[in-house]
């Protein structure tokens, strides 16, 4: 594995991935705001053809647009990044996907939790995004297009865009290939 834009400071263990992660951090393309920034941490590997990512994300979120979960990335202007993002004092579990210009989409979870697990399926073109509150049961948030690639940046995800930064840990990250009767 390896960082995109490193942290200072960040520690990964067998169990766990911690992050202080950076203020003036974020992913964004265009839409909405009118810039550009690809500066947030990513800590993953390179991965070929369809596959399955999932973690445990517990953070001390506490500024607006602090955020962390998982990303999927191509290259700059082709990624998906999910996750909580704090808004107002509430945590939403958080899509935005990227094919040059960003969306966002946002559901607010209740009485914020003090973690959440994701669930990323790549296959082909399609990325399904998924969110569970006890690690079992896994709710669909999204399918969204990603552009087909032999290979992806896929791996943890974390953001400071408005406040001071925040620490935040990664459990249990793993990918994993899909078998072909779990690709159809």
């Amino acid at each position: 594995m390896h960082w995109m834009n490193e942290p200072q400071r960040w520690q990964h263990t067998e169990q766990a991935i911690s992050v202080h992660v950076e203020p003036g951090t974020d992913f964004w393309r265009k839409t909405h705001y009118g810039f550009i920034r690809d500066n947030g941490h990513v800590y993953g590997a390179q991965v070929s053809g369809d596959f399955m990512a999932e973690v445990k994300v517990s953070g001390a979120y506490r500024d607006l647009y602090d955020q962390a979960g998982l990303m999927v990335r191509i290259d700059a202007e082709h990624w998906i990044k999910t996750g909580i993002e704090f808004v107002h004092g509430v945590q939403y579990v958080s899509a935005v996907v990227t094919n040059d210009f960003s969306d966002w989409s946002v559901a607010p979870l209740p009485q914020n939790p003090a973690s959440i697990w994701l669930r990323l399926i790549r296959k082909a073109e399609a990325v399904e995004i998924f969110y569970s509150l006890d690690g079992e049961h896994f709710t669909l948030l999204r399918i969204a297009y990603l552009l087909p690639s032999a290979e992806a940046l896929v791996g943890v995800m974390c953001a400071a865009p408005d406040g001071g930064g925040f620490d935040v840990v990664f459990e249990h990250f793993s990918v994993q290939p899909l078998t072909e009767t779990e690709v159809h």
